[in-house]
């Protein structure tokens, strides 16, 4: 029988409806970057092509005497040439009647993960990774200066149906000046279970996914990753640090180690178990400013696009899931984060049903 469920942090609702679920193997793929060259002529962000991009703001090079803009970098940050925002203008915020408008005023950036072409978040170096989200960290800490912004998104956008448009890997950043609904709706929901119960609700919930066991995919002595009890999506993974921070940008190196290190294995375990995947990931922070420390607690949510949310999902905001987090969590802990044939990937998908 179906099973509604509901997210404790948001009171938002979601079907569990299992007697419509597929195995991992039956999901849609990505396209697979491994048969691509390292190095594409006509894209952007290859090396050489570095004039195809607007001038970076940020870039991390082994020689710090060479000029911007030129290759020998090994991760470049530069402002979307398609903005959905500009950093130029004031807001000036005002009003017809009932209707509140401003200027789209805000940094829209992509981080550029790598040079070679063929890669993804979870096939570069783990060094690599780190460094992507150095340069993440770098950038937020530097927007969240300017008096207009309120919060900085960071996201990634993996295969078509995911919404990417370059297959380069790259993720997005983009400062927005307002606080977005979904992230006040976390936020007001942990600052109300915080005055009721005097404890902080993701700390909560990490406590609570320890106990039970079953919907956790990975554990080290910093992270948890679990399938949440109220999951919108098949096979949404939570990623969540067992200290209690508030924002991504209080992360030191050593924890930003271990972050990347459980996001890889995460990511490559999706890839063997739902034959690579298109994918989202979005970061969870406080805004720009926030003085409560002990209510909200950043981590990342990755969303795989294995299902089309349709009519009932826009009409009624509820999702309906058909795979329980539970048995998400058991395929995707049985997967090896290691496997690197697709044929071993095909092989252990059709294996664990």
């Amino acid at each position: 029988m179906p099973q509604l469920r509901k997210n404790p942090v948001t009171r938002e609702w979601v079907i569990i409806a299992t007697e419509r679920s597929k195995r991992p193997s039956d999901f849609s793929q990505s396209e697979d970057l491994s048969t691509k060259p390292v190095f594409v002529d006509n894209c952007p962000f290859c090396p050489g092509n570095e004039d195809k991009t607007p001038p970076e703001v940020l870039a991390f090079r082994s020689d710090p005497a060479a000029q911007p803009n030129t290759p020998g970098w090994w991760v470049r940050v530069v402002p979307n040439k398609y903005p959905a925002f500009t950093i130029e203008g004031d807001l000036e915020r005002s009003g017809v009647g009932m209707y509140d408008f401003m200027n789209g005023v805000g940094a829209h950036e992509v981080i550029i993960e790598t040079p070679e072409h063929n890669k993804c978040m979870a096939t570069i170096s783990q060094h690599q990774a780190e460094e992507v989200w150095w340069a993440c960290r770098q950038r937020m800490i530097d927007l969240a200066r300017d008096p207009r912004f309120k919060y900085v998104s960071v996201f990634r956008n993996h295969g078509k149906a995911a919404g990417t448009s370059l297959e380069h890997p790259h993720s997005q950043l983009v400062a927005l000046p307002m606080v977005p609904m979904g992230v006040y709706t976390e936020i007001r929901g942990a600052d109300q279970h915080y005055d009721f119960h005097d404890r902080c609700i993701f700390c909560d919930m990490i406590r609570q996914e320890r106990n039970y066991g079953e919907r956790i995919v990975v554990e080290t002595d910093d992270y948890l990753a679990f399938e949440p009890f109220a999951a919108r999506f098949p096979f949404e993974t939570w990623i969540m640090p067992k200290q209690h921070i508030k924002c991504f940008t209080d992360v030191d190196q050593k924890l930003l180690q271990g972050f990347v290190f459980v996001l890889q294995n995460v990511l490559r375990r999706m890839k063997v178990c739902l034959n690579n995947p298109p994918y989202n990931y979005t970061l969870h922070t406080a805004p720009s400013g926030t003085e409560k420390d002990h209510t909200f607690h950043w981590h990342l949510e990755i969303m795989p696009r294995l299902t089309i949310a349709a009519g009932f999902e826009m009409g009624t905001g509820i999702y309906i899931n058909v795979t329980a987090p539970e048995d998400a969590a058991k395929h995707l802990r049985a997967a090896n984060p290691d496997a690197e044939s697709k044929e071993e990937a095909e092989a252990l998908a059709k294996s664990i049903h």
